[in-house]
């Protein structure tokens, strides 16, 4: 704090700042008491004098010649945001009128939004802030914060200015953007993991097929199921590609569309392969309605997540994903059991069928349509 009375060398100008008429003259007091002056006119002194000491008085009085703030170097946002707040906190506001104070935001050095109380008229000088605003009312508690559309908003320094009457004070607020992740690390992972895990699992199941029961009425179920297994898997990769890079935008939204939507084709897969591996046993029905309500969970996730920049269902959609997979593995593990313990390389219903002939053949049975021939030898 500068007092006139009490350094050696005190240019009264710096007293009387806000005194336009008196900015011409300059007197310097020093230690040995002596004066100079660039002007010999005493009234003009006396006036000097009783001006600075007026303002070592409001000084003493309201403890501060100027407008201090809480400190904020800077200010984020991010592409969740609609609106920008950059915070101007003044700490030591003593009026109770709104003509008192007048505001000025900077930005790069060029005005970019002021305020004044006497007026009570805001302004925005530069056509790049037009959405620039303050809360009036909030200058009587020293809340001078700059909000404004994000469109508007530009990376960089901004510089707040508040005046009350006399006394005025700056601080300077560096406005940021930060990348977030729509959804958090561990959930990105497990998106893409359990969807993956299915596709292996449904692979599995295909190998399993083909090498179990072959034959010519299958070969043709082999070249859909190798096409449609195909298909889901591009579209997959594409998906995860697509979902990968992380922040909330249309092309992340397609993304998990493209890994969740497709995962149908797991259950059309699921269902063929088991009906061809042991029918349509409660076994199989249960796996059956078990990969159908992770569907659904899933695409209820999905839905409640693709509207929101942070979404709250994400566990929702990552446990239907979860229970697909896991249908998919209660799959696989069947037919390898099965398979293992039939022993053929045939499908269920023809392995019964050709045994059942071979049994008639060997009692000779012979049936033309109308007589039964039994041949004895």
């Amino acid at each position: 704090m500068n007092y006139c009375a009490l350094p050696p060398i005190c240019p009264i100008t710096l007293c009387l700042k806000s005194h336009q008429r008196f900015q011409s003259f300059s007197l310097a007091v020093s230690s040995e008491g002596s004066r100079h002056k660039e002007k010999k006119n005493p009234n003009q002194i006396i006036l000097l004098l009783t001006s600075c000491l007026s303002v070592f008085i409001e000084d003493e009085v309201t403890g501060s010649a100027q407008i201090t703030f809480n400190i904020t170097k800077s200010a984020e946002f991010t592409v969740c945001n609609t609106t920008v707040v950059i915070p101007c906190f003044a700490t030591n506001v003593e009026t109770k009128l709104l003509t008192d104070l007048y505001v000025k935001w900077k930005f790069k050095g060029k005005d970019i939004f002021t305020y004044d109380g006497a007026q009570g008229q805001s302004s925005t000088p530069s056509s790049g802030f037009k959405s620039a605003k303050i809360t009036p009312t909030e200058l009587l508690h020293g809340i001078a914060s700059l909000k404004m559309k994000k469109s508007d908003a530009e990376l960089g320094n901004y510089t707040c200015e508040v005046t009350e009457l006399t006394r005025e004070g700056e601080t300077v607020i560096e406005l940021k953007y930060r990348v977030v992740s729509w959804f958090s690390p561990k959930e990105n992972i497990l998106i893409i993991i359990f969807p993956v895990l299915a596709i292996l699992l449904s692979w599995g199941q295909f190998g399993v097929v083909t090498l179990k029961y072959a034959s010519d009425p299958m070969k043709g179920k082999t070249i859909l199921l190798f096409v449609a297994g195909l298909l889901l898997t591009i579209v997959v990769i594409v998906g995860a590609i697509l979902f990968i890079p992380g922040e909330y935008s249309t092309k992340n939204a397609s993304g998990l569309g493209l890994i969740v939507i497709p995962t149908v084709i797991l259950i059309l897969l699921q269902y063929f392969v088991l009906m061809t591996a042991f029918g349509m046993t409660s076994f199989a029905i249960a796996i059956l309605i078990l990969q159908v309500l992770g569907f659904v969970l899933a695409v209820v996730g999905l839905s409640l997540c693709i509207p929101e920049c942070t979404p709250v269902q994400g566990p929702l959609l990552i446990s239907g994903l979860g229970i697909i997979a896991l249908a998919e593995l209660l799959g696989l593990v069947s037919m390898k059991v099965v398979a293992s313990s039939q022993g053929t390389i045939q499908p269920p219903r023809k392995a019964v069928e050709e045994p059942l002939n071979a049994f008639k053949e060997s009692k000779g049975m012979m049936n033309d349509g109308k007589y039964t021939m039994y041949l004895q030898f």
